[in-house]
C-alpha cells in the first residue's frame, strides 16, 4: 500500500475512512456546525484515522468544520483535502481549474482552513482536461517538496490517465467511486493503481446511501440532494434499483449483519489496498460503518455479492450529463 498510508497501518488503524462531505454538502442542507463539530469529534472518539474533505464541499465551509473540530487531535489523523474544483464565489457555479497557480492557491488556503501546516493527502478532485495532467501534478509534486504535502492524490481518473500522471510524480491514492454498485473501477483502474503501489480510495461505498437502505424514495429528498440529478435515483429507474436491494438484504439477514456493513465487508475484501470513505451526519451510523472493518466474509459469500447489483443489473449513470462530462473514468460498454 501507498508509504502515505503506512501510518495507518503501523497504528492498526481500521481500513474504513470517514468521508465529511456529508456534513456541509451535496445531501441537502448543511448539518447545523454544532452538531457537525460533535460528530466529527465522535467519530474519531470511536476509531476514524482518516478523514477526508475538500475544497468543493460546502464552498469551502467543510474544511472549515474540520479544522475546528479536530484542531487539538490533528496528529491522530490522515488528513485528506482536495483541489482544482471550487464553487466560484462571484459565479456561484462549481469551476474547474488545474493550472498550477490556481493548485497552489487553493492549497494554502485549505492549509489555512484546516489549521494545519500541512496535508498528508491532497488530491487533484477532478483533471482539468484543458491543462495536461502533468502540469497539474508536477505542481502538486512540488507542493510534496516543500513539505506542504505528503503525497499527490486525484480524483475521477481513468486508469490512462493515472498512468501519464505517476511518469510526472509518484500518486500515493486514486479515489473514484467504487461499491457493490458502482463497479468502474474493476474495468482497468485497481489494477492500474496495483501496477503503481497507489492505494484505491473508494468514496461513496454505499451507494449514497442506497445500499444501507437509506434512501427509499428519492421523491423525500430535499430539493437541493444531488441524487436528484442522479439517474439511479430518478422516477424511471429507481424503483427496478430498489427491488435488486433485496437480494442483498437478505444475504445481510443470514449473517446477522446489515446491508450496509456487509457492502463494505465486501470492498475490504477486494484487497488491503481498497480504502472505503463512507459518510453519515449520524454517529450510530458512524459506528455501524466503522464496525463492518471487523467483518471477515469467506470466499464464498464475496462470490455471492459479486453477483448482485452487477453493472448490467443496475439502470441508470452514476451522474447526469454535465457531471459525467466532468469525470475520466471508465464507463461500462464505452
Amino acid at each position: 500500500m501507498s508509504t502515505v498510508f503506512a501510518r495507518l497501518k503501523d497504528v492498526a488503524s481500521p481500513r474504513i475512512g470517514l468521508g465529511a462531505m456529508n456534513l456541509s454538502h451535496g445531501y441537502g442542507s448543511p448539518m447545523p456546525e454544532p452538531e457537525a463539530v460533535r460528530a466529527l469529534q465522535a467519530a474519531v472518539d470511536m476509531g476514524y484515522r482518516h478523514v477526508d474533505t475538500a475544497t468543493l464541499y460546502g464552498a469551502t465551509a467543510n474544511e472549515s468544520l474540520v479544522g475546528k473540530a479536530l484542531a487539538s487531535r490533528r496528529d491522530e489523523i490522515l488528513l485528506a483535502s482536495k483541489c482544482g474544483m471550487a464553487i466560484d464565489p462571484e459565479q456561484g457555479k462549481k469551476v474547474i481549474d488545474g493550472r498550477p497557480a490556481t493548485l497552489r492557491r487553493q492549497c494554502e488556503a485549505s492549509l489555512g482552513r484546516l489549521g494545519t501546516d500541512h496535508l498528508d493527502l491532497y488530491y487533484l478532485h477532478r483533471w482539468d482536461k484543458r491543462v495536461p495532467i502533468e502540469e497539474s501534478v508536477g505542481e502538486l509534486g512540488r507542493l510534496v517538496e516543500e513539505g506542504k504535502i505528503g503525497g499527490v492524490g486525484l480524483s475521477e481518473v481513468s486508469a490512462a490517465t493515472l498512468r501519464r500522471a505517476r511518469a510526472e510524480h509518484p500518486i500515493a491514492a486514486v479515489q473514484s467511486e467504487y461499491s457493490l454498485w458502482t463497479r468502474n473501477p474493476e474495468i482497468g483502474l485497481i489494477a492500474a493503481c496495483r501496477e503503481a503501489n497507489t492505494a484505491m480510495v473508494a468514496f461513496s461505498p454505499l451507494g449514497r446511501g442506497f445500499l444501507s437502505g437509506a434512501v427509499e424514495d428519492p421523491a423525500r429528498l430535499e430539493e437541493s440532494d444531488m441524487r436528484r440529478s442522479m439517474p439511479r435515483f430518478s422516477a424511471e429507474h429507481f424503483p427496478h434499483n430498489l427491488r435488486l436491494l433485496d437480494d442483498l438484504k437478505d444475504v445481510a439477514r443470514e449473517l446477522d449483519t446489515t446491508s450496509g456493513q456487509l457492502a463494505l465487508a465486501w470492498l475490504l475484501a477486494k484487497g488491503d489496498d481498497i480504502l472505503p470513505i463512507p459518510g453519515s451526519r449520524s454517529v450510530a451510523h458512524m459506528r455501524e460503518n466503522l464496525a463492518a472493518a471487523s467483518l471477515r466474509l469467506d470466499a464464498a459469500t464475496v462470490a455471492r455479492l459479486d453477483t448482485l447489483l452487477t453493472p448490467d443489473q443496475v439502470q441508470g449513470g452514476r451522474y447526469g450529463e454535465a457531471a459525467q462530462a466532468d469525470v475520466d473514468t471508465e464507463e461500462f460498454g464505452a
